[in-house]
This record gives C-alpha cells, structure tokens and sequence, in this order.
C-alpha cells in the first residue's frame, strides 16, 4: 500500500441499497443528493460517490437526464472529487449502468470487481410494511438474483469509460477473488497505477465485517499491488464507523455515507450525510489523523481534474 499521510473521506450518498420506507433522510430527488453532497463535502468528504434515483419513488433510475439535474450544481457549489457509480442498481444492464457515465465523463466511477450474490431480502423482516410497494418487490428480488460483472463487463468498462474518458476508478472488492480479478486486470496492462482499492465488508454475499477480514483483505492487497495502490475502507450498518476507524489506523482511506449504513449511531438515523462525515472526521482528527483534501485526494489517486468532466 501506497504510503498516504492524509486520510481520503468518501461519502457514498444516496446508493441503490436502501429504501423510503427505511428512512425519512434518505436523498432522492435531484434537490435532495446535491444538498446532503454539498453538505458531506463541507463536512470534509474529498470524494463524492454519486447513484440516481427517480424523483416520484425513489427508485434507483440510470437515467442520465436524472444525473444531470444534479452533477453540475455539484460542480459548481465544490471542489470534490465525482465519482458515479456503474454498479447502478438491481436488473440494470451494464450499458444502463454507463449511460450516465458516459455522458458525464467523470474523473472517477466506482467498478464493483465480479459478479455475487447481493442479498437485501433480511431486511424484509424489519418493516411491517412499505411506501412503495418497489421496495419489497426490490428487497425480495435480491434472493433470486446475481449482481452481474463479468470478466468482459469489467473489460468494456474499463475500455469504454477508462480509456475513452479519461475516468479513474473506485475498484470495489467484496471479498478476496475481487483483488485477483483486480489483478488479473493489472497483469493484462489495462489497469494501471495507482489504484484506489475500496474493501467492503459487511454485505451478504461478500465477506463478512470483522477485524480478521479487513487484516487478511489488507495483507491479500499488499501481497498483489504492494506500494501501487491507495487502501479504502468501506462497511456496511452498524460496522460502518468501528471498521473504518481500524482501516485508517492501519493506513487506509474511509468510505461513508447514507449508501452504506443509514445510522450515526445505536438506534440513531443519520439526519444527512455530512452528520456520518463529521463523525469519523472528529474519530480520524482525534486520532492525530490528517483530512486529505479534493485537492490532495486528486494527487494522490492520479485523477484528470474536476476541469475535465462533461458537467
């Protein structure tokens, strides 16, 4: 791993995961993501990780209309880093997932690293009932259903997004086979250094969210990219904040957000985003830990700059 002095802070807003019905502060509309994105970059977020939803439910939509309504008020209100997602949502398409991107030409998107079992359906039990009746039919679906990244979707986007747009990416590993299909990419020369390596714990079908997993993830990482890559931590609810703080303690960078957990503490929703970026910036600072800026995150991760995206 690359030796960072500063910690980079991604905040992953709104994300495809959870539902209306599961918070009242979850973003939606176009209004809502750049607000809590403005919000979170205020609060120290370098990297901004950006899904779209349709305004009248809150589904996740690829609509690059959607997209538009919000990027280039984000731009124009930050110095952040944008980040899009290409993981998208449940049932789209991998050329759904990029018709955002492709339009937006962001200097970074996310790259989940295969294909897996994404499963939602527990949290059923939690909710006696639904605003929308999508949400149950979503969370149920996850049951029956693979999230699709195959060596030639990794390929395409890659080629597509990558060398066509000048993006970076946010390689997303859910378990260990992820950073050798990272590195298979690697071997072939069509990922290059350095790379920003988001381990994510936590979600059914990935490896699960303890302090043996984030070491092993840690040592399985140094031993295929050793000093070429930038380390990011990511956990899904109630690991969110206990794992990112050990992550940044061992060298690594931090990802939070609505996305990956909807709490800011025990039985305690997250108002916003900023709330979650506040919290483990005071737990990083209190640490003696520095707060890389967009400025900094740019430098460290190689990126084209804000300057030369299409919003």
């Amino acid at each position: 791993m690359a030796n960072a002095r500063k910690v980079i802070i991604t905040c992953a807003v709104t994300g495809s995961i959870h539902t209306p019905t599961m918070t009242p502060h979850l973003p939606i509309t176009p209004d809502e993501i750049a607000e809590n994105a403005i919000g979170a970059w205020e609060a120290g977020a370098s990297i901004l990780h950006l899904h779209a939803r349709d305004p009248k439910d809150g589904r996740p939509t690829p609509d690059p209309k959607v997209f538009m309504e919000f990027l280039p008020r984000i731009k124009q209100s930050t110095d952040a880093v944008v980040n899009i997602t290409t993981g998208g949502g449940q049932g789209m398409s991998v050329q759904d997932r990029l018709a955002g991107p492709l339009q937006a030409k962001p200097e970074m998107c996310s790259l989940n690293m295969g294909s897996m079992n994404f499963g939602l359906f527990p949290m059923l039990d939690r909710y006696p009932s639904f605003k929308h009746q999508w949400e149950a039919d979503h969370l149920e679906a996850s049951r029956d259903a693979i999230f699709r990244n195959t060596f030639k979707d990794i390929e395409f986007i890659l080629k597509e997004l990558g060398e066509g747009c000048g993006t970076r990416f946010e390689f997303e590993c859910y378990d260990v086979g992820h950073l050798y299909n990272l590195a298979h990419f690697v071997d072939r020369g069509l990922v290059k250094p350095p790379f920003f390596v988001q381990t994510i714990f936590g979600i059914l079908g990935g490896i699960g969210a303890d302090h043996k997993n984030l070491m092993h993830m840690r040592e399985i990482a140094d031993k295929l990219f050793g000093d070429s890559y930038q380390w990011s931590i990511l956990a899904a609810g109630r690991h969110q904040m206990s794992l990112c703080t050990m992550g940044a303690i061992m060298g690594g960078n931090v990802r939070v957000g609505l996305e990956d957990s909807i709490y800011a503490g025990k039985g305690k929703l997250a108002e916003n985003n900023a709330e979650q970026v506040a919290k483990i910036r005071r737990i990083l600072e209190d640490l003696s830990l520095e707060i890389a800026t967009p400025a900094e995150a740019r430098q460290m991760l190689d990126l084209k700059g804000g300057d030369q995206v299409n919003f």
